[in-house]
């Protein structure tokens, strides 16, 4: 892929106090284009100023929802090295949210070609601080000026980049979650697998009552029986119970395949974990805390990396995990991916990608 690269003639200012930086809310000098349509495939792919899309009001993305994205991060290391952590992983995984949304996938090589370039251009906006990055956020949308619903005739991937601040600034601090027994997230054969919009939408009336409540998140059951656990929040979910670690299963895809998650169940692995992904029915969560077992829990996701629970509300009773502190296991599996990310570890498994 050829990317023609047009460089801004009024750069921005950079942030001088990197611990104020926050998450999204800044944006770097440059962002990439790509446009696609059913006549000549993807074309155009170039890196521009920062600026507004233009779209026409109409378009496909804002009436049907056809839009998927990414998230991920740049890191700088101790010796100022800006590098990727397995952009392929977010790459393939658009490409299969755009074929299940019905859009055009961005080609697996185009999508981390674009990332890196696009990074090496504003490689100076790359944090120094300890725990800072660049959060990067590719997404893809549906361009046509109709409201009427049909086949997709043109589309747009797009990726933007936010310097952003130390997700645990003042240290990892356990979340209170309940159980969401209302509203469902998933079902089978719907697109609970994919990082679409419409899935997060479909999740905020939740959140905002969990919030009201005095709870960081939910918790998802499936929705057919209503008493497996799948996603908490944003997140994947793991517990460890009686020494093991379960997580639910992906393989019905009602359960977005996490970068994060697929990471941490190598490393546990290789440390000798006992590691279980299957169905994880709420009454086997409870009965472990009940009896004691349920050693720890926590999210996983590109933002935060873990998210200890300390406290999981089921069906209006409290249990509080490892006295409402960040586990063992928790912290060092923390450790060694952000020791991975910024350098501080040796990467055993060539997940990193230095950007040049």
């Amino acid at each position: 892929m050829e990317i023609k690269i047009t460089k801004t003639t009024n750069p921005g200012q950079k942030p001088t106090d990197e611990s104020k930086l926050g998450f999204g809310k800044v944006f770097t000098d440059h962002m990439f284009l790509y446009d696609w349509n059913d006549k000549e495939g993807w074309h155009d792919a170039r890196i521009v100023p920062f600026g507004n899309l233009n779209l026409h009001p109409a378009s496909t993305v804002f009436h049907y929802a056809l839009e998927v994205f990414e998230g991920m991060k740049a890191y700088r290391t101790a010796e100022g090295q800006v590098q990727l952590f397995r952009p392929d992983e977010n790459a393939k995984r658009m490409y299969n949210s755009a074929e299940r949304i019905g859009l055009p996938p961005v080609p697996v090589d185009d999508f981390v070609q674009a990332v890196e370039e696009l990074i090496s251009v504003d490689k100076d906006w790359c944090p120094h601080t300890d725990g800072c990055s660049l959060y990067i956020r590719p997404f893809l949308y549906g361009t046509d000026a109709s409201v009427g619903l049909h086949t997709l005739h043109s589309a747009q991937f797009c990726i933007i980049v936010a310097p952003s601040g130390a997700y645990y600034a003042e240290g990892i601090n356990p979340v209170n979650i309940m159980i969401e027994t209302e509203d469902v997230r998933a079902v089978r054969g719907g697109t609970g697998f994919t990082k679409c919009g419409g899935n997060y939408a479909a999740a905020q009336r939740a959140t905002v009552k969990a919030e009201e409540k005095g709870f960081s998140q939910v918790l998802w059951l499936d929705g057919v029986e209503r008493k497996y656990i799948e996603e908490v929040g944003s997140m994947n979910i793991m517990f460890k119970i009686d020494g093991k670690i379960i997580t639910p299963s992906i393989e019905e895809k009602t359960v977005l395949p996490g970068i994060t998650r697929k990471s941490m169940l190598q490393v546990l692995r290789d440390k000798g974990y006992t590691v279980e992904e299957r169905k994880v029915s709420v009454e086997e969560v409870e009965k472990a805390a009940l009896d004691g077992k349920l050693e720890e829990a926590w999210g996983t996701g590109t933002a935060a990396v873990v998210s200890p629970v300390g406290n999981l509300t089921i069906n209006g009773e409290k249990f509080t995990i490892n006295d409402n502190k960040i586990g063992p296991t928790t912290q060092m599996l923390y450790d060694t991916l952000t020791g991975i990310q910024w350098g501080k570890l040796e990467d055993p498994y060539g997940w990193i990608v230095p950007v040049k």
